[in-house]
């Protein structure tokens, strides 16, 4: 019986597979990259890992979500942060722990 099923190409054409749009694959997003960009720029205008250890005192919670964003989800092994940045987290799981309020 005629039109069962669905469509098929025209005589002579072949059909597109359905991911055959957009960018190839492995082809980095050109807008990703410039925001990336222009967002490491603005850190490092404000003072790059200063700014994020003053930013870990002030607002803590806002740090922690951005430090779960970069961290890998799988961590294997033991992760070891020396220097200020360390000390500092250190710090404000201390105070997250006891529910203390930030040192100025």
């Amino acid at each position: 019986m005629a039109g069962k099923g669905k469509p098929g190409p025209e005589p002579g054409t072949t059909r597109k597979p359905p991911n055959s749009g957009g960018s190839r694959l492995g082809k980095p997003n050109k807008v990703t990259k410039a925001l990336k960009e222009m967002i490491l720029g603005a850190l490092d205008a404000k003072g790059g890992e200063d700014w994020l250890i003053k930013q870990m005192d002030e607002n803590p919670s806002a740090f922690l979500t951005l430090l779960g964003k970069v961290l890998p989800t799988t961590l294997t092994g033991d992760l070891t942060i020396n220097g200020a940045l360390g000390e500092a987290i250190q710090q404000a799981r201390e105070r997250l722990a006891g529910g203390k309020t930030p040192h100025k």
